[in-house]
C-alpha cells in the first residue's frame, strides 16, 4: 500500500529508483525519530523517478563544460542572474556578521553590480564566475550544476515531450492509497503540476523541499496550469519547507503566491539544499506525520 510518494528533484540522472526510495526513507524516518513521532512502514514509501528521462543514450556528453558557451538562451541567462544575486545577498550577510559564519555563503561572492578589477564584460561570464566561488555550488559541484542539471528544470518547463513523460511517471505511482507526497526542488514543480491536473486523487498533505515554484517568470509564470484565480493542489495541506540560505529556493515563502500554504524554515548548513538534510529535519517529521 503506498500511502507516502517521494518526487525528487534535478541530478538524478544516473541514480535509480531502489536507491532513492533507501535514500529518502531512511531519512524521513530521521525526521520522525527527532519528531518524536511514528516511524513509517517500508511498504508505505516508493519514489517517482523520472531522472533517466535525461539521460543520453549511446553518448558521453553527458555534462557541458562550465563556461558560457553552455548557457543557450534567455532563461539560463535570467536564472543564473537570479542565482547569482541571492548568492551575494547572502555573502553580504556574511560579511555583515563579522565573524563569518564558516557555515554561510563565501564572503568574497560579489553582486552583480559589482565593478571590481578584472570584471568579465559579459553577464554571463561575470555569473560563472562569481558563482564558482560560491560554497552552495561547490558542495553540488558547480560544473555540473550550474550547467548541465539546472539545464533540467529548464527542459522540464519548455519541452512538452519530456513534460509528459514526467507526469506519466507520477501517475504511474500515485494510487487510491496515497495520502502524502513530498517533492524535493524540481519535483516540487512536478507534483504541484500532478495534483491540479488530478484533483481525483486522495492526496491529503503536499510537502515541499527546496522549492524553487516562487520563482517568478522564470518558473512560477510557467506553470501549467498558470498559479491563477486560486488556482493550487487539492490537498488539506501543503507544508513548504525552506532553509534561509537555499539558494534554488529564491523564494522561501510560498504562501503570498499560491494561498494556504504553511511556510516552515529549517537549517541545512551549508548543504542547504541537500533532500537528506531537509528529510533528516525535526520540521519535516512533524509535517510527514501530521498528514496520517
Amino acid at each position: 500500500m503506498t500511502q507516502i510518494v517521494g518526487i525528487h528533484g534535478i541530478g538524478q540522472t544516473y541514480r535509480a529508483a531502489p536507491e532513492l526510495e533507501t535514500q529518502w526513507f531512511d531519512a524521513a524516518q530521521g525526521g520522525l525519530d527527532e519528531a518524536g513521532k511514528a516511524r513509517m512502514n517500508r511498504d508505505s514509501f516508493k519514489m517517482v523517478f523520472y531522472g533517466g528521462l535525461y539521460r543520453k543514450e549511446g553518448t558521453r556528453a553527458g555534462n557541458s563544460p562550465l563556461g558560457a558557451v553552455g548557457v543557450q538562451d534567455e532563461w539560463d541567462k535570467a536564472m543564473l542572474e537570479r542565482w547569482w544575486a541571492e548568492s551575494a545577498r547572502l555573502a553580504t550577510l556574511n560579511r555583515a556578521s563579522g565573524s563569518h559564519d564558516p557555515l554561510g555563503e563565501e564572503p568574497t561572492v560579489q553582486p552583480p553590480d559589482f565593478e571590481g578589477r578584472g570584471r568579465f564584460p559579459d553577464l554571463v561570464q561575470r555569473a560563472l564566475k562569481q558563482l564558482t566561488k560560491s560554497r552552495f555550488f561547490a558542495e553540488m559541484g558547480p560544473e555540473r550544476f550550474l550547467i548541465s542539471e539546472f539545464r533540467q528544470v529548464r527542459r522540464y518547463l519548455h519541452d512538452p515531450d519530456i513534460r509528459l513523460k514526467v507526469q506519466d511517471r507520477v501517475s504511474a505511482v500515485i494510487t487510491k492509497d496515497t495520502r502524502i507526497v513530498i517533492a524535493h526542488s524540481l519535483g516540487s514543480v512536478v507534483a504541484y503540476e500532478a495534483l491540479c491536473e488530478h484533483p481525483e486523487w486522495k492526496v491529503d498533505t503536499l510537502i515541499t523541499l527546496g522549492s524553487p515554484l516562487g520563482i517568478r517568470y522564470l518558473v512560477f509564470d510557467l506553470l501549467k496550469p498558470a498559479p491563477s484565480n486560486g488556482t493550487r493542489p487539492k490537498v488539506r495541506q501543503w507544508i513548504n519547507i525552506a532553509d534561509e540560505g537555499d539558494i534554488v529556493a529564491l523564494e522561501k515563502k510560498l504562501d503570498p503566491l499560491f494561498g494556504g500554504v504553511d511556510d516552515r524554515s529549517v537549517y541545512n548548513g551549508w548543504k542547504s539544499h541537500d533532500v537528506t538534510r531537509y528529510l533528516t529535519a525535526k520540521v519535516t517529521g512533524e509535517a510527514i506525520a501530521s498528514g496520517f
